[in-house]
């Protein structure tokens, strides 16, 4: 059994590996006060040669006991993920899942389960950074730990894993993941704050999580297991260099079509004739595959030197050129506020109803029973991509987005002394290319404010990227 500790904050952070969950590929018990977090990362055995993607599934389960709760309901136990616990997984996931060697595909699995609660350390920071330990000392291809943290500023200073009641009072809500020389993941929300005041709180949080990792950089030294190999496909040096010789102007070509669909469409058309070209009309399984990777990474070759080179993007618009923008409201005749706006080849109908008391959404978790006023719900269908798919229900992306939407409107609404009704709002992307969350900010902005929603100020959304050379 092997325990490093380190000052995090308010209280002692503790890693503790070899006494728990010991089958394994890695495990580690997270002390953070009296929240206790177990931590188990476990991979199907290799290095998953020939998957299509990356099958990393992340869990973070909170248990009802950890608070000395039961759960409500008939069963009396804890069922499917609660909306909080699938937003924590995929907070996780993010900064993890770029970190894990080139090439390995193998199926892995997070576990993080909150075993003790004591309501004042935050278990989402807990199981962040026991999920890159976990990673660190097992044999599972993870080289380079990361720290997890949260940041809040409360009169003009910053504050490391701020409790519930501080975060209260706190202009900012930050969750933050972190290497030694990076920023990976950022999820939060603020009231108001300048950019300037933003970047300090980042650059904050970085130096807070190096603690974190230099401790799980001693249980890899103490403990760590020998990564396992990793194997690197072998390609085909022939078939390559005869890809490369007829793709890049004909890909080009295709690429400067600026409908999506359209040039969906070609650049499909361009790979079969290819494909044709160079195998015939009966390839192999594994030489279609093979060339079906070289184009596709020639392909993201030819977007990013066009970007990078020529500052033209895909569909002919300069790096900071904004699509064409459309907005309209009272779009339905019988709902309470509705709005339809359109950027580009990305649409969302937003519709918002309001409610009574009674109409509050009901929320249990480990700090008890709370209810909700403002609701924002997020839907997107399949036809929104030109795909055919039956709906299944709100799935951990829908969720996930639906929350970001509602993160970036929550400051501007008005307090319940203000306008005490109930207010759902109702995102339905109708068209997809290009962040449908933000598209889901301003339509909603314009639904409420329809609906008589007294807003403290109109809100409008925009996503960024960065690509380097």
């Amino acid at each position: 059994m092997k325990i490093v500790e380190r000052e995090f904050g308010p209280a002692t952070m503790k890693l503790e590996t070899g006494r728990m969950a010991k089958q394994a590929n890695g495990s580690v018990l997270v002390t953070y006060g009296d929240t206790v977090v177990l931590v188990a990362a476990t991979a199907a055995k290799g290095s998953g040669t020939g998957a299509d993607f990356f099958p990393l599934s992340v869990f973070y389960v909170e248990k009802g006991y950890a608070a000395g709760r039961i759960p409500g309901g008939f069963l009396k136990r804890e069922a499917r993920l609660s909306d909080s616990e699938t937003l924590i997984s995929r907070i996780i996931d993010r900064p993890l899942r770029p970190a894990f060697e080139d090439n390995y595909l193998a199926e892995t699995m997070i576990a993080a389960t909150v075993l003790s609660h004591d309501l004042i350390h935050p278990s989402d920071v807990a199981a962040m950074n026991g999920a890159s330990a976990a990673l660190a000392i097992s044999d599972i291809p993870f080289h380079n730990p990361l720290g997890g943290v949260r940041v809040g500023r409360i009169d003009g200073k910053f504050v490391t894993n701020p409790s519930p009641e501080q975060l209260e009072v706190s202009e900012l809500n930050i969750f933050m993941a972190a290497s030694k020389d990076a920023i990976l993941m950022v999820e939060g929300e603020a009231v108001g704050v300048s950019e300037e005041i933003m970047l300090d709180a980042l650059w904050y949080g970085q130096e807070a999580v190096l603690p974190i990792i230099e401790m799980q950089e001693e249980l890899m030294k103490s403990v760590g297991k020998k990564k396992r190999t990793v194997d690197v496909p072998v390609v085909d040096s022939e078939l390559k260099s005869k890809v490369e010789a007829i793709t890049p102007k004909r890909l080009n070509e295709a690429l400067r079509i600026k409908d999506k669909i359209e040039r969906y469409e070609r650049l499909d058309t361009l790979k079969d004739e290819i494909k044709n070209e160079i195998l015939g009309d009966s390839p192999d399984a594994n030489s279609a595959k093979e060339l079906s990777q070289i184009f596709a990474d020639i392909k993201k070759d030819e977007m990013r030197t066009r970007l990078i080179k020529d500052q033209i993007r895909i569909d002919g618009r300069k790096p900071t050129e904004i699509r064409p923008i459309t907005c309209e409201i009272k779009v339905l005749p019988r709902t309470h506020g509705s709005a339809l706006f359109t950027r580009g080849e990305t649409q969302a109908l937003a519709v918002t109803t309001l409610g009574a008391r009674e109409d509050e959404k009901m929320i249990e978790s480990l700090e008890g029973i709370s209810f909700k006023r403002f609701m924002l719900h997020y839907n997107f269908p399949s036809f929104s991509v030109g795909e055919a798919r039956p709906p299944r229900g709100p799935g951990r992306r829908e969720i996930g987005h639906g929350t970001l939407a509602e993160r970036g409107l929550t400051p501007v609404m008005p307090t319940k002394a203000e306008f005490p009704y109930t207010i759902r709002l109702v995102s339905e992307i109708l068209e997809s290319n290009g962040s449908s969350s933000m598209a889901t900010v301003c339509a909603g902005s314009l639904a409420m404010m329809d609906a008589g929603v007294p807003l403290k100020e109109a809100t409008a959304g925009i996503a960024m990227g960065l690509i380097s050379e």
